[in-house]
């Protein structure tokens, strides 16, 4: 079972409205304040990413039920210019915009599962969950 909901990422204050979305998830959820903290940098990076990169695009969050175990999913999903090279923009370091290259490396860090799909053209979705411990 999956409930879910998205904020659709157009300027700076739609990343700040999806990290409370998030924040707010993950706490009904029952997870502790770091792990709500995790939760908040990866939402912000992947909606920081869809602003920069895509223009346009959204960022979903659906609680998870699995085996009684909960968890929260965060999709990022844009029809952007897409990644041409992922191995690329997975290493740590590599940065096209001058930042720390902390971005997608570290959202696959802070969370349990990491998946990505971009198509060049076309647009990237990123999916990346965590499991309450």
């Amino acid at each position: 079972m999956t409930i879910q909901s998205c904020v659709t990422i157009i300027n700076e204050w739609d990343i700040v409205a999806a990290r409370q979305l998030g924040r707010n998830v993950a706490k009904e959820l029952g997870f502790g304040t770091v792990d709500q903290a995790r939760i908040t940098t990866a939402i912000s990076e992947l909606a920081r990413n869809i602003y920069l990169y895509a223009g346009k695009g959204q960022i979903c969050i659906d609680k998870l039920y699995e085996n009684g175990k909960p968890g929260v999913k965060i999709s990022a999903i844009d029809s952007g210019p897409g990644i041409s090279d992922i191995r690329q923009v997975m290493e740590d370091g590599f940065s096209t915009s001058g930042g720390l290259g902390a971005g997608l490396p570290g959202v696959k860090r802070l969370m349990d599962q990491f998946a990505i799909e971009s198509i060049p053209g076309d647009g990237t979705q990123i999916i990346a969950t965590k499991w309450l411990r």
